[in-house]
């Protein structure tokens, strides 16, 4: 493995679209949702020690989740834990990483991936991330992986590239036209049909010089805070600086800070059976089903004329359901949630709801 190539896990998020088993307390990349016997964060970390040392590994996540991760993956020394202070969101995060993993190395390579996504071809997905990381040590350019689309989904972000233009050394590379978010069921059925969109996967891979220069040009705001910190980064004064300077950061995403206005940006076309496992229907798409396309969790799960639910339920519990299609059902601790499945998107919404009128404790 080359020593310069580093991953950085994105571990900080709530989860709020899979409440109410994902909670503040317990965000679900630290559940064993999947029923494997391993967490999400367990599962994204041993599919990354098959393209960095194991001491090139990174978890970046807010400061309430430290003791957790360091006891679901005690292989990660404490100094390999980036804490933040407060949520801002992925571009303070990845600043933040870029600028104390420079420190190690100023040479350096980085993978930054999200520690909630399922990959199902890990040797496919080991291949492209390898192959990026390659491009990245040659050329100051900015990568990320788009996902074939299957279907028109509302749900995903999408990346727009030139078809005419690839790369002779990487047929699988091209130059993005254009980042659109979450787009209505129309455009994404155009998208669909026109065949040069891809699903937003938010797997990014650059060279540290690279994306430490975007930051300069692009959210010199951002840097400012990052670089006043050169000399402090991997010292007894990083955590105390952060504390005051991370809450100024504003809070913003990789993808409008930098990917949309940088012009070095380029994707790699992948194909490798992925879900980004946001939301309760994506868990339906990737779990076993039975005979009446429902997927259950639970042992005590009784169903009578109920068709294409998904059911989160506690092994202990004896839940009866009758005449439900299309439904999730899930509870967890002091909560039940049932909703249309496809009127998912809404669950956000509900837990904002539920925070200003029923307090945190069910959140």
């Amino acid at each position: 493995m080359n020593k310069n190539d580093y991953t950085v896990i994105m571990a900080g998020g709530v989860g709020e679209r899979f409440w109410p088993v994902s909670r503040i307390s317990r965000p679900k990349q630290f559940i064993d949702i999947l029923g494997t016997g391993k967490t999400l964060i367990q599962q994204t970390y041993e599919r990354f020690l098959q393209i960095c040392l194991p001491e090139n590994i990174f978890i970046v996540t807010n400061k309430i989740y430290k003791d957790t991760i360091l006891q679901q993956l005690p292989d990660i020394t404490e100094d390999r834990v980036i804490c933040e202070p407060a949520r801002k969101n992925t571009a303070p995060c990845i600043a933040y990483a870029a600028y104390k993993i420079g420190d190690i190395n100023p040479d350096a390579n980085i993978v930054v991936a999200p520690s909630d996504h399922i990959i199902f071809k890990e040797d496919i997905f080991t291949n492209i991330i390898k192959s990026a990381l390659e491009t990245a040590a040659k050329k100051d350019w900015l990568f990320t992986l788009g996902i074939k689309p299957i279907r028109p989904d509302t749900g995903y972000g999408y990346i727009q590239y030139n078809n005419k233009a690839s790369f002779e050394d990487d047929a699988r590379l091209k130059k993005v036209k254009t980042f659109t978010e979450k787009p209505n069921l129309e455009l994404a059925e155009s998208f669909l049909k026109s065949g040069d969109f891809l699903w937003n996967s938010g797997i990014f891979i650059w060279s540290n010089k690279a994306i430490i220069e975007a930051f300069e040009k692009y959210q010199n705001d951002i840097n400012y805070i990052f670089k006043e910190a050169i000399g402090k980064y991997n010292t007894p004064e990083e955590t105390s600086y952060m504390e005051i300077a991370y809450t100024a950061c504003k809070s913003i995403s990789i993808d409008y800070a930098i990917m949309e206005k940088a012009d070095n940006v380029y994707v790699f076309v992948s194909d490798f059976d992925w879900s980004d496992l946001g939301t309760w229907g994506s868990l339906y798409d990737v779990r076993e089903k039975n005979v009446n396309s429902n997927a259950v969790i639970g042992k005590n799960v009784m169903l009578y004329d109920t068709n294409n639910c998904i059911i989160n339920m506690p092994e202990e519990k004896l839940v009866v359901l009758q005449g439900l299609d299309d439904y999730i059902v899930a509870e967890y601790d002091n909560a039940l949630l049932v909703c249309k499945k496809s009127q998912e998107q809404q669950i956000r919404k509900f837990v904002n709801d539920i925070k200003l009128n029923k307090g945190e404790k069910y959140i």
